[in-house]
Parts: structure tokens; sequence; C-alpha cells
């Protein structure tokens, strides 16, 4: 089902290196210790026993007394787990901060026939706006992220396929989300910071799996409804009028005809920059 129809239906392997001594008696038992290899211990692995040597029994080993240096578990300063993401009980609808700074966002793409032409006037204004979306769309069009990577935009997650999530299972969400991630890392060079929910239908489970992916949700402040092709002057009316420091604008690139879409920000870009408004992109809270 193409979203506008459903819409108006809508109301290390971590690697442990651990040094263990065997303190056998003898000369020998003590060289053979002295070459002991590193164990390489994949996640949940338990220390494989050492296979038996040739000749006759090794008396067995003697415990290590507590004043004995203990093996050695890596090299470098510890490492700090990163900080995890908040889940939050709603999206942001705007954005704080200084100043008249606003965000414009594109769902849906990238789509080759309108996207190009939204990065070149967002080019030409030297201006970054934010992309969120589709892991499928994104897969076809690996190039047009890179650009984006290239030029500044930021990069978001809108699921894999752009179901209706309150209609999924938790599984089902996870892959969408996963799957999505995956291909923007590949293609835009970093995993997405933020995500949207596709028609802004939120639920418990995917506030839950964007944090645990490391994923702020976001929403949107001016919806332009650019997708029930009202005229491109109306588009353009609506973000006028809707402008306001820390304002999050919705428009599309992809999903059905974006011509209006690719016509409107050519018309109120210049005029809000001429406003004084800063054009930008979001900046997590917590990294």
């Amino acid at each position: 089902m193409k979203k506008d129809q459903l819409l108006s239906r809508l109301p290390s392997a971590a690697v442990f290196t651990r040094r263990r001594v065997l303190l056998a008696g003898g000369a020998a038992a003590v060289g053979a210790a002295g070459t002991a290899g590193v164990l390489s211990l994949g996640p949940g692995a338990e220390p494989a026993a050492p296979a038996p040597a040739a000749g006759p029994p090794a008396r067995r080993a003697v415990k290590p007394s507590a004043y004995r240096l203990q093996p050695l578990t890596g090299y470098g300063p510890p490492r700090t787990a990163p900080a995890r993401t908040v889940v939050r009980h709603e999206p942001f609808l705007r954005m704080s901060g200084r100043g008249r700074s606003m965000v414009l966002t594109f769902d849906d793409g990238p789509d080759p026939r309108y996207t190009p032409d939204i990065l070149d006037t967002l080019a030409e204004y030297d201006v970054r706006a934010m992309f969120f979306v589709c892991g499928e769309m994104a897969a076809d069009h690996q190039d047009l992220l890179s650009r984006m990577a290239d030029e500044g935009h930021a990069v978001g997650n809108h699921t894999w396929s752009h179901p209706l999530l309150t209609r999924l299972s938790r599984g089902r969400i996870r892959s969408e989300m996963e799957r999505t991630c995956d291909v923007i890392e590949e293609a835009y060079g970093d995993r997405p910071q933020w995500f949207r929910a596709p028609y802004g239908a939120w639920n418990r489970a995917a506030f839950q799996l964007g944090a645990e992916l490391g994923m702020e949700p976001l929403g949107w402040t001016v919806d332009t409804l650019d997708w029930t092709a009202p005229g491109t002057r109306t588009i353009v009316g609506r973000v006028e009028h809707g402008a306001a420091p820390g304002v999050v604008v919705l428009s599309h690139d992809a999903g059905g005809d974006r011509t209006q879409s690719v016509r409107a920000l050519r018309d109120y870009l210049p005029h809000l920059l001429d406003s004084g408004y800063h054009i930008t992109v979001p900046r997590r809270l917590h990294v």
C-alpha cells in the first residue's frame, strides 16, 4: 500500500588476552610456561584446556599466591562503556538553541528523481538539512547517501520499508530499524543518531528499540503536507508562516511525485535566509 493511501486511512567479538603461567615443577616445565601462547576468547567463551605434553605427566600446577602478578587482560587505558541513549516517551518536536535556527527534514528517500535537485538547492545556499531515509531506498541509491555525507547533511533512520510500526511485532520493528542502520553506516559512513517513525505513529517498542540502537526520536513542528500535492505556493506558505526559532519542518523527497516539494524549497529557502534564519541540523544532547 502506498504511503499516500495509508495516510488517508489513518486517524568485538571482544578479544581478551590472558597470560596463564602453569607453575609446574622442574626447570623444563617453567620454560614451557614462559613460552605459553595468547588465548583469544569470544563472547561467553571459556578458556580452552591446555593440550597434554609429550613425555611423563607433569606434577599438578601450583596455585599462584596472592602476591604474584595477576594475568594481564589487555594493554592501554581501560575502555569505558558508551553512554546509553535515554528511552523517550515522546519524540522531540523542536530543537532548542540560541538564535533563529530551524531544521529542514526530508523523508522517505533517497529518490534519484527528486533528491539530487534538493541537494543542489541546499548546496547553492550552503545549507545543511536532514534526510530520514528508508533502508530499501538507501540500499538502491547509496551514492546519494555518500553525497549527503560529503556535503555535511545529517541522515536519520526512517525504517526499511515505511510500515506502520503500531501494527508490527517487536521483532519486526527491530529488523526494520536495524537493517536500515546497517545500510546507512555502509553508505553514509556512520550509524544514524536519529530516527523517525513512519506516519508519526510511535509506540513504546519503537522508543525502546530506537534507544537500544543509539538513536533519539525526532518528530516535527511544521508539516508541509506536501504528500497531498497541495500546490507549490501552499507548501511555501506553510513553511514561511510556521517559521520560528527551533522549528523542525517536515517535507518529502520520495514516496510519490515530489516536484512541488522541490520547487517549494527553491522558493522558501532564500526567503528564510533573508529573514535571518539559520538552517542547521539537529545536535544530540547525549552522545
